[in-house]
């Protein structure tokens, strides 16, 4: 069979590796040809443009940074050029943009279904992604093996903007509890404390996340490059967050104090690295009392 991906960033490469070791011949486009050359080498057919590669393959897997950037590639094409295959749209996106996407293909017999995943570059590799999918039960049992190249689990979620919707609340998670722990670890060190007792009262606790200590050594060296997930793709997901759960009339004033730390990260400069640099913003690079023993900060040398 054969698997087109459209996008091959942060997130596709990575899965493009993993098909082709599963087996599966692979056709690939991005926007930017050099991010997918060098895939060539490794057994996989790199278009020129998008309508190349969607008349090469069945099943158009997505995986673009956003609605607008999806809307642009469609917009290039006869959308009648479509009819009979299947669109697989695993990108953070909000609901209603999802919907969008699924009754406009719709009307030319396009098969459209929502599959974004949770997890990043670590979990691709360890075929350990999760996931979301919004279709029907027998379009995921066909879709089925392909996920399972870089996931470990497959939870169907419901229809098409269902799953959309479960992936903002997550991510909505990322963005809160990220945040939160910069502040109680930069009050921490801005304090003189021993950040080591901190983290093991807080490992030790119901406080705890894994995603604490995931991160926890860019907190100390304030080093953020090679990012799994950049700050402004945060932003961006975190915007979405915003309208989709005033939506919803959820309180969303906390959100948009956050809102304020990520927009002054990416202004700052920090928007290509890891999204734990919003740190930086939170806790800003300043002398505190800790000793070198208890607080092994290297200085800010970006």
């Amino acid at each position: 069979m054969k698997v087109g991906l459209i996008g091959t960033g942060y997130m596709g490469y990575p899965m493009a590796e993993k098909l082709l070791e599963a087996g599966y011949e692979l056709v690939v486009y991005n926007r930017t040809s050099d991010k997918a050359v060098s895939l060539s080498d490794k057994g996989a057919v790199v278009c020129e443009t998008f309508k190349e590669a969607c008349s090469l393959s069945k099943i158009i897997l997505l995986m673009l940074s956003d609605f607008n950037a999806i809307k642009s590639l469609m917009d290039q094409i006869d959308l009648r050029s479509l009819e009979g295959k299947q669109i697989v749209q695993m990108s953070t996106i909000a609901p209603d943009e999802s919907i969008n996407l699924f009754e406009q293909l719709r009307a030319y017999d396009v098969d459209y279904v929502e599959a974004p995943v949770l997890g990043s570059i670590p979990q691709i590799k360890e075929k350990s992604l999760i996931v979301l999918f919004g279709g029907s039960q027998q379009k995921l049992k066909r879709l089925n093996k392909i996920f399972k190249s870089f996931a470990k689990k497959i939870e169907h979620i419901g229809k098409v903007g269902d799953a959309a919707a479960m992936k903002l609340a997550l991510n909505q998670l990322i963005v809160g509890l990220t945040t939160v722990f910069s502040m109680s670890l930069g009050y921490v060190r801005a304090s003189g404390l021993e950040v080591e007792k901190f983290m093991d009262i807080v490992r030790g606790s119901s406080l705890n996340a894994t995603t604490f200590d995931k991160k926890f050594n860019n907190y100390q060296n304030r080093k953020y490059d090679n990012p799994n997930f950049p700050l402004k793709h945060l932003l961006k997901d975190l915007n979405l967050i915003l309208d989709a759960f005033g939506r919803k009339s959820i309180n969303i004033e906390t959100l948009t104090g956050i809102q304020k730390v990520l927009e002054q990260g990416v202004e700052s400069g920090l928007g290509e690295l890891d999204y734990s640099a919003l740190y930086e913003i939170v806790h800003a690079n300043t002398p505190v009392n800790n000793s070198p023993s208890t607080d092994k900060r290297i200085s800010d040398k970006r």
